[in-house]
């Protein structure tokens, strides 16, 4: 339900008033729903569970961009697209070499999505040059990722190869080999990161967006707005917590512990959900995909262990019950980005290539909608308003 309170300051010379906009609808979507109580997320109306189990990630992109699945012929159309924007410019390489190795790979990722701006015209009001990047930017993603990815490790890069499928070749990019097992887990991966309804980057996007600015650059704006500890770099945030419990003798329950008392300040990253009040469905489809991947690599990771012993807990314990503290989707996702060797950095740029199609239909969704206007937030203003200037040598 909502209160339509679009006309309160020019009726009641009133605004609301609500930090985080957390209880303010901005918008109005049909790209995705989520039931928090129930614990339900669909994309277009279509649940998660069969998307994560029938669906490839192309299909789902075209879903979300397009609002409805494609049949064989517009999959194969736009696989075919796709396929031929998937090879960067030359010149976008220079430009990678000349960013240090070190640096975060978010940073980088910004600066390369930003950067196809200044290769390729574009006009939002011209329906051509939306689709065309659209096209180059879900094809170049993955390019760009992988390029970003190879680079830190100090390899050469793997140019696309148009015979991969869109997951696969993007792990061929990545390791140079395709197994298909992993690219069964990070298909689902990136279907169940597709979209997530109203966000921070997404909103982030809706808000740049709104100025009509160029869509590689709003989608730049989604990236870095993604990049952070409480959104996107969250699953970073599990792994780091899991090391440091190994590293201190697997003594799991002396964290639990801590997490129950308010006076340590101590809380366990991965449990809970701003928005899911029972249980993430994400984490339920990645839960089974943790195990297939360590099973298919013939890793036995310790930080697996841990987690499921946390699982766990927070299943069985009252206190976590009560306040339906569940593992959430960054809980097992940055487990399956660990055995596969991605470095804890790289793990939110996994995320982007996961989210780009949901970005692209919340910006196409707020500028097609009748109600359309540049996002521009009031404030309630707090300051002083008869402040006096004093010259500098009295003051």
């Amino acid at each position: 339900m909502a209160i339509n309170i679009s006309k309160l300051r020019g009726t009641a010379g009133a605004i609301t008033y609500d930090p985080g906009y957390a209880n303010t609808g901005s918008c109005l979507s049909t790209v995705t729903f989520v039931d928090g109580e129930k614990g339900i997320l669909k994309y277009r109306g279509y649940k998660i569970e069969d998307l994560a189990e029938k669906a490839s990630f192309l299909e789902v992109i075209y879903l979300v961009v397009y609002e409805k699945l494609p049949n064989k012929a517009e999959l194969d159309e736009f696989d075919k697209k796709i396929r031929a924007n998937s090879v960067i410019p030359e010149g976008m390489k220079t430009i990678l070499d000349g960013i240090p190795k070190d640096a975060h790979p978010m940073a980088t990722l910004s600066i390369m999505l930003t950067s196809l701006a200044t290769y390729f015209p574009f006009n939002v009001d011209k329906p051509e040059t939306v689709e065309d990047a659209t096209i180059k930017l879900l094809g170049m993603i993955r390019t760009l990722s992988a390029y970003g990815f190879r680079k830190s490790r100090g390899e050469s890069y793997i140019d696309p190869n148009p015979e991969n499928s869109y997951v696969g070749d993007f792990l061929n990019m990545m390791y140079g080999k395709i197994d298909p097992t992993v690219e069964k887990a990070m298909n689902k991966l990136l279907i169940l990161h597709a979209d997530h309804e109203q966000n921070c980057s997404a909103s982030s996007v809706r808000m740049v967006g709104s100025s009509k600015s160029n869509l590689y650059a709003v989608i730049g704006a989604g990236v870095t707005a993604l990049w952070g500890e409480l959104h996107g770099g969250a699953n970073q945030k599990v792994l780091e917590q899991l090391q440091l419990i190994v590293d201190d003798g697997n003594d799991y329950m002396k964290y639990v512990n801590m997490a129950k008392d308010k006076s340590t300040g101590f809380r366990l990253m991965g449990f809970g959900h701003r928005v899911y009040k029972n249980f993430d469905p994400r984490a339920t489809i990645l839960k089974s995909s943790a195990d297939d991947v360590l099973a298919t690599l013939g890793k036995q990771d310790p930080l697996l262990d841990i987690a499921k012993n946390l699982e766990k807990i927070a299943i069985e314990d009252d206190y976590f019950k009560a306040r339906k503290l569940f593992p959430n989707v960054d809980f097992y996702s940055g487990i399956i980005y660990k055995a596969l060797e991605i470095p804890n950095e790289m793990m939110t740029v996994m995320f982007s290539l996961g989210r780009l199609p949901g970005w692209i239909a919340q910006w196409k969704e707020w500028m097609n909608d009748p109600s359309f206007r540049i996002h521009r937030p009031r404030q309630v203003f707090m300051g002083d308003t008869d402040n006096k200037w004093v010259d500098i040598n009295n003051r």
